[in-house]
């Protein structure tokens, strides 16, 4: 595991060989936290405005996951390395789902001010 700090992206690696890029905002919209996913079905809370979302830290939790710690304060949730391999391996269609409820409800990946990280 390498975090690119310059890309925001985090890069894992797996036993296999394999080796997958994911970007920080991919992964923060995707948070597997209660307050991201809700509690059951249509509980969940749309992320909007996080195209810039950095990590400030990575915590392993046991060998079982990671918790990401991002620079807006979202650090609840735990990404279980079974969880890492299903969005490094469904990414595409995961994103595309993504974007298109960001345009149903005419959000942005924009952050409505200038990211503190930016100034």
């Amino acid at each position: 595991m390498h975090y690119h700090k310059s890309e925001r992206e985090l890069e894992l690696g797996y036993a296999d060989g394999q080796s997958f890029r994911l970007s920080t905002e991919f992964l923060r919209v995707m948070s597997p936290s209660a307050e991201v996913r809700g509690h059951g079905v249509g509980q969940e809370t749309l992320q909007v405005g996080m195209r810039y979302v950095g990590l400030t830290n990575i915590t392993q939790s046991g060998r079982y996951a990671l918790k990401l710690h991002f620079d807006d304060g979202h650090d609840s949730g735990l990404y279980t390395w079974e969880y890492l391999w299903e969005l490094a391996n469904r990414r595409d269609a995961m994103w595309a789902y993504y974007l298109r409820q960001l345009e149903e409800v005419g959000a942005s990946r924009e952050p409505l001010g200038i990211p503190l990280n930016q100034l």
